[in-house]
This record gives structure tokens, C-alpha cells and sequence, in this order.
């Protein structure tokens, strides 16, 4: 070979290798692998690009070749809000991608038995990026425009149940979901069994909120419970439900100081919801509840029940009956067991 077409060939070699190694370089930036770890970053709408570095900072191996293809693509400028899932194998140019397009992943989100809207809200927001007054404010702006006097009367719509949403959920995307379950939820069967039961809705869900805090939320009994309950009411009598005393002075108190036993000194308890100082459906639900409830209250068991105690040899059960004085045997069975358990 001549010694011109080696120097050629040793020029074209070495440009070779210098772009190789730059381009694997360029790849390696935009396209290689960026995660060391995987985990969540939370990107508010207020976000700048030095607070999405910082948040993204921890799970990356390499921060500055991050923040060139962001600023390369404009990251600053053009995000969108919320939660973000980081993965292992994911490269710089993906993760930019996906914050630009806004494929945030949602989170879970359960609805227990909360006494009042408030405490569920106040749960709920420790999840999403607005606060708990925003998200109250709202909802109460959309109870007055369905009628209502405030975000407590919208306490129907909600079902216990594990629900999915996204960090940046707004109140109004946030009771739609619900809005729409109880939509769907009073089909036309339903609302033929509601107009037979002679019971307005708010009375039904009042019902449907004391059989699951009487039932501890399992279905076995719920029917049982309605049935007796109901058999009370259309008697004329008190319904003398514990939970409606235990949810009257804990929500006179704001939830601050609970009481878990009922005494004698609270069944005179001032308050619309006490079912023992007060004859008749409560005004509205003592918590929000199932789906099973509210169908134990449409479907309830046919018997001649009116007095239940619980069962301290079968935990989370009842005794039945309708005669005043074995209740009344069962209802001191069961004092008995509460003093030798020593709970207050």
C-alpha cells in the first residue's frame, strides 16, 4: 500500500473512531439508560426547571445530561403537572417525553367510613396537589350549586370502596367519578324498590350508613339489620341506634375528641342524629357507606326483629330477638363482656 493511501486510510480510521465515540456519546445522552433508581417525582404546576432537576435528581445517574436534553427540548417551557413514575432502563429523552406529554400515573385512593366530608377530604388531598381548603371550597361551591346548603350533603354520592385518580385531580374531576357511580348505581330497579319502600333517598342512605356501622361493614347481617331497623321505624318507635350517638357527640366535638362507648349519660345527647333521644330517620348519614347497605336497606330481611345486642361469643355479630326481656339479657351479656375487657 502507498504511503499515501495509509496516511488516507489512518485519517479515516481515526475520523471513524472520534465519531464513534461522539456519537455513542450523543446516544448514550439522549437515548442510553439515565435511571439508577426507581420511585415517584411530583411536578406542580408552579414547577420551574431547576425544581423538576431537583426532584428528578435523586433517581438519575447522571444530572447534567439530563438537564442538557431537557433545556435541548424545551422541558422549562412545555411540562405538565403531576406525579411521575421513574423506571429503571429509561433514558433521558423518555423521561423528558413523558413529562411533556403529561403520562402521569395515578395513585390509590380509599374511601373508608369517614364521618363527614371534611375528614375525607382531609384525607384524601394528602394524595393530590391541592389542599385540603381548595378541595373543601370547591365542593361546598358545587353542593350549593346542586341545592344543598354545603359539601356535607354531597356525603350520598360517595361509596366506600379503592379508587384510582391523579395527583393533580381537581374537585370537580373528583366528584364526577363519584357523581357518575351513584348515577349509575340507581338503576331503575333500584329506584322501583326505593319508591316501594315509602323511604325518601336521604332516608334510605341515613338507614344504609347505620345498618354498616351496626354490621361493622360485613354484609352477613346487613339485611337482618335493615329489616329490624325498618320493623322499628314503621312501629313508631325510637331506633335507638349506639352509632348515631357515638356520631352525634363526635361530630359536636369536630371529630377532635372520639368516644368509642356509649353510656347512659350519652343517650340524651342534644342532636338531630341521636336515634335515642329522637324519634324517626336521622336527617342524613352518619358516615359514608357501601353499596351492600344501601341495598340491604332496599332488600331487607322479612322478620319480626326489633331489638339486636352485640354478641360478645361471636365478635361482630349480633343477637336477634323481639322480645324485650331476652334483650334485655343480651344487652347485659354484652356490658358484662365490655367491663371485663376494660374498654371505656
Amino acid at each position: 500500500m502507498k504511503k499515501g493511501n495509509s496516511a488516507v486510510a489512518v485519517i479515516a480510521l481515526a475520523i471513524l473512531l472520534i465519531g464513534g465515540f461522539f456519537g455513542f456519546r450523543y446516544y448514550q445522552k439522549f437515548f442510553g439508560n439515565n435511571v439508577e433508581k426507581e420511585g415517584y417525582i411530583l411536578i406542580p404546576h408552579s414547577a420551574s426547571m431547576n425544581s423538576i432537576l431537583d426532584s428528578i435528581a435523586p433517581y438519575i445517574k447522571n444530572k447534567e445530561s439530563f438537564e442538557a436534553v431537557a433545556k435541548d427540548k424545551n422541558l422549562g417551557k412545555h411540562f405538565n403537572a403531576g406525579r411521575y413514575r421513574i423506571k429503571l432502563g429509561t433514558s433521558n429523552t423518555d423521561l423528558v417525553n413523558m413529562i411533556k406529554a403529561g403520562n402521569q400515573t395515578e395513585n390509590t385512593y380509599r374511601i373508608g367510613d369517614f364521618g363527614d366530608v371534611y375528614q375525607m377530604v382531609g384525607r384524601v388531598t394528602k394524595k393530590t396537589e391541592l389542599d385540603s381548603l381548595r378541595f373543601v371550597k370547591d365542593l361546598n361551591t358545587i353542593a350549593v350549586k346542586k341545592g344543598y346548603s354545603n359539601a356535607e350533603d354531597l356525603k350520598k354520592y360517595f361509596f366506600i370502596d379503592t379508587y384510582n385518580f391523579f395527583w393533580t385531580v381537581t374537585p370537580e374531576q373528583f366528584f364526577k367519578k363519584f357523581e357518575d357511580q351513584y348515577n349509575d348505581f340507581w338503576t331503575a330497579e333500584r329506584k322501583a324498590k326505593e319508591e316501594q319502600s315509602g323511604l325518601t333517598r336521604d332516608q334510605i342512605y341515613a338507614l344504609a350508613s347505620i345498618v354498616y356501622k351496626e354490621s361493622g361493614g360485613k354484609p352477613d347481617e346487613q339485611k337482618t339489620i335493615a329489616g329490624l331497623y325498618l320493623n322499628r321505624y314503621r312501629k313508631g318507635m325510637k331506633l335507638q341506634s349506639d352509632p348515631t350517638v357515638i356520631y352525634a357527640i363526635n361530630k359536636d366535638s369536630n371529630f377532635t375528641t372520639p368516644i368509642k362507648r356509649v353510656f347512659y349519660k350519652h343517650l340524651k345527647h342534644p342532636s338531630p342524629y341521636n336515634t335515642y333521644a329522637n324519634a324517626g330517620i336521622p336527617p342524613g348519614p352518619i358516615c359514608i357507606t357501601d353499596k351492600n347497605s344501601v341495598d340491604a336497606v332496599l332488600n331487607p330481611a322479612q322478620h319480626n326483629y326489633i331489638f339486636m345486642a352485640a354478641d360478645p361469643d361471636k365478635f361482630g355479630f349480633h343477637r336477634f330477638t323481639a322480645s324485650d326481656t331476652e334483650h334485655a339479657k343480651n344487652a347485659r351479656d354484652y356490658q358484662e363482656w365490655l367491663n371485663s375487657k376494660n374498654i371505656k
